[in-house]
C-alpha cells in the first residue's frame, strides 16, 4: 500500500515536472510562429508557475478545513484540462488561460500529495517514502527533452511540434485522477482533527501495522483544530513557516529560473548551437546529474537528517554558481560549463529541491499540515514565477555570469535559513508539531486541555 501511495501520487509530480519545464523547449518554436516579444515570452513562459502559487494556497487550505480525500484528484483533472487546451491554443492570451489553469493544478497537486505520503508513512523511512513521491520529478524532467527531441527529429512540422510536447503531459495526469479518487484519508486527519479513531483504525490496516510508527498518532492526543491565526500567535509556528517557505522560495527563484531557460543560458554560453545539441546537452545535465541527485537523497536522505541534507546541497550550489559567477571563462566553454552546472543540479537534486519537500510536509500541525505546505509551495511557486521572468531579463541586461552571481547569493540565504527549521528525521510527526506550537513551555496536549 505504501508503494502504491507512492506511485499514485509520484505520477503527478511526474506531471508536474514534465508541464513546467517543457514549455522552455515548446516557446522557442511558438516565439518563433507567433512572433512573441521578449515579455509575452516571460508571460506564457512563467504563468503556470503564478498560478500554481495561487493554486497551491486554496488546495492547502481547503485540505486542512475539508479533508485531504475530498480533494485529492481534482488537481489532477485540471492539470489534464489545462494540458489539453495548451495543445489547442491559437493565441498568445488562449495559451496563457490553459497554462493557469494547469498551474493551478500543479499548485493543489504540491500543497496535497506530499503531506498525504507523510501521514501515511512511518517514522523510520518517511523522509524516504516522500521523497519517492518526488523524485518522480527527475523522470518528467527527463521525459520533456527526449519527448521534445523526437519530435523535432521527425518530420513533423514545428507548428506542430509544440503542441505534441505540451498534449502529452495530459496522458500521465488522466491516468491517476481515478486511482486518486479512491485512495484512503489520512488516518491521522481522522483521528487528530475530526476525532473519528475508529474510522482512522480501519483506514489505517491497508496501510499495515507500523504505517504511523508512534501510538500518539491514533490516541493519547485530544481531538484538536488549530486556526489560520495560530501561525501568527505562535511564535515557534510563524518561524517555522517563515523558514519552510522563505527555504523553498529562495531554492525555486535558482532552479527553475535556470532550468526553465536552460535553452538561453546554453545559447549564451554556446550561441552557435543548434536547438538539436541545446536539447542533448539539457537531457545529458538531467540525465547524469539531476538523477543520481535523487536517487541518492531517497537512499541516505534518514539517515544523514532532512535539515543536514538541505544545508549541504544549498552550501555546493552556491560554491557552483559563485564560480561559474566569478570566473567568466567558465561561462564561455561550453564543457566547463556544462560540468560545474552539472554539479549545482547533483546538489539541488541531493539536497533542496528534495528536502524542501519533505521537511514541508512533516514540520506543521496535522489540522494546519496542508496549510502551511500549501503556504510554502505556493511562495516557492511565486520565486520560481520571479525566476523564470527576470532570468531572461537580467541575463541580457546584466549577462550570465552576474546573473548567476544573483543565484548564488540566493543559495546562500536558503542555507542560512535553514537553521530555523527543526530536524524531522527519526522522530514522529506529533513530536515535531508539539515542538513547533508549544509556546512558553506549554505542550500541545496541555493547551487543547
Amino acid at each position: 500500500m505504501h508503494l502504491k501511495s507512492a506511485v499514485i501520487a509520484g505520477i503527478g509530480y511526474f506531471t508536474d515536472a514534465y508541464d513546467l519545464f517543457v514549455i522552455g523547449a515548446a516557446l522557442e518554436l511558438i516565439k518563433t510562429q507567433w512572433h512573441l516579444d521578449a515579455i509575452t515570452v516571460g508571460l506564457v513562459g512563467s504563468i503556470a508557475l503564478f498560478a500554481a502559487f495561487v493554486g497551491a494556497l486554496i488546495f492547502g487550505r481547503v485540505a486542512d478545513l475539508w479533508g485531504r480525500h475530498r480533494l485529492y484528484g481534482l488537481e489532477a483533472a485540471l492539470m489534464t484540462v489545462g494540458a489539453l487546451l495548451s495543445a489547442v491554443a491559437w493565441a498568445p492570451a488562449v495559451l496563457m488561460g490553459a497554462r493557469a489553469i494547469l498551474g493551478l493544478g500543479i499548485g493543489g497537486d504540491y500543497s496535497v500529495s506530499g503531506v498525504l505520503m507523510s501521514e501515511y508513512a512511518n517514522v523510520k523511512d518517511r523522509g524516504r517514502m516522500v521523497a519517492i513521491v518526488f523524485s518522480m520529478q527527475a523522470v518528467g524532467l527527463i521525459a520533456g527533452p527526449m519527448v521534445s527531441l523526437t519530435l523535432l527529429a521527425s518530420e513533423i512540422g514545428p507548428q506542430w511540434v509544440w503542441r505534441l510536447i505540451l498534449a502529452f503531459g495530459a496522458i500521465p495526469a488522466a491516468v491517476i485522477v481515478y486511482f486518486r479518487r479512491r485512495m484512503p484519508e489520512s488516518p491521522r486527519y481522522l483521528a487528530q482533527v475530526e476525532g473519528r479513531e475508529e474510522d482512522a483504525r480501519r483506514h489505517l490496516a491497508r496501510f499495515g501495522r507500523t504505517i504511523l510508527g508512534d501510538e500518539k498518532a491514533m490516541s493519547g492526543i485530544p481531538t484538536q483544530r488549530l486556526t489560520f491565526r495560530h501561525f501568527w500567535t505562535e511564535p515557534r509556528l510563524f518561524w517555522t513557516l517563515v523558514a519552510a517557505a522563505g527555504t523553498w522560495f529562495f531554492f525555486d527563484y535558482a532552479y527553475y529560473g535556470n532550468s526553465i531557460s536552460l535553452p538561453l543560458v546554453l545559447k549564451a554560453v554556446a550561441p552557435h548551437a543548434s536547438p538539436l545539441s541545446q536539447m542533448a546537452w539539457s537531457l545529458m545535465i538531467f540525465t547524469i546529474a539531476a538523477v543520481p541527485g535523487y536517487a541518492l537523497a531517497f537512499w541516505r536522505i534518514d539517515r544523514i537528517g532532512h535539515r543536514r541534507l538541505q544545508f549541504l546541497g544549498f552550501f555546493i550550489m552556491g560554491l557552483a554558481f559563485l564560480a561559474l559567477g566569478l570566473i567568466p571563462a567558465l561561462s564561455r566553454t561550453i564543457w566547463p560549463f556544462l560540468g560545474i552546472f552539472g554539479l549545482s543540479y547533483f546538489f539541488a537534486e541531493f539536497g533542496p529541491n528534495t528536502t524542501t519537500f519533505v521537511l514541508s510536509t512533516e514540520v506543521f500541525p496535522v489540522s494546519l499540515r496542508t496549510t502551511g505546505n500549501g503556504i510554502s509551495a505556493g511562495t516557492a511557486k511565486l520565486g520560481a514565477f520571479v525566476g523564470v521572468f527576470l532570468f531572461p531579463a537580467l541575463t541580457a541586461h546584466w549577462g550570465l555570469s552576474r546573473t548567476l552571481l544573483l543565484t548564488a547569493a540566493f543559495s546562500f540565504a536558503g542555507m542560512a535559513l535553514t537553521a530555523l527549521l527543526p530536524e524531522p528525521a527519526g522522530r514522529s510527526l506529533e513530536d515535531i508539531a508539539e515542538t513547533v506550537v508549544r509556546s512558553e513551555s506549554e505542550s500541545l496536549s496541555e493547551r487543547v486541555e
